[in-house]
């Protein structure tokens, strides 16, 4: 089993939701973040200037099997990507085992 954490722009995050949706990874956990990035320009709104090195941005984590490695992290590139600096990150690290708590099966069951 593979853990994949993902940093994305907010703005992709329904993209990136469908995406998921369209391979079968219907179950993830996701929150806000703030980070800071390589980007040091600002922006100008409205005549008012933001900076961006406190970088607003959403943060999936998955848990799955290791045959969907590949198609999740495929369906992430491409729905999180706008080819601008700060599209985000993707992690991938190994999950040991998990359990379903309900049923207390374990291992890949208990992620389905």
């Amino acid at each position: 089993m593979k853990k994949v954490e993902a940093i994305i722009r907010k703005s992709k995050f329904d993209e990136v939701k469908k995406a998921l949706h369209a391979i079968d990874v219907n179950f993830f956990s996701y929150w806000d973040v703030t980070g800071v990035g390589n980007e040091k320009q600002g922006h100008v709104y409205r005549g008012i200037s933001y900076s961006t090195s406190d970088i607003q941005r959403r943060m999936i984590s998955i848990v799955i099997s290791d045959e969907f490695l590949e198609p999740t992290i495929n369906s992430i590139l491409e729905a999180a990507s706008t080819g601008n600096v700060g599209d985000g990150k993707i992690f991938v690290s190994d999950i040991q085992d998990a359990y379903r708590i309900r049923t207390r099966e374990n291992g890949t069951a208990g992620i389905n």
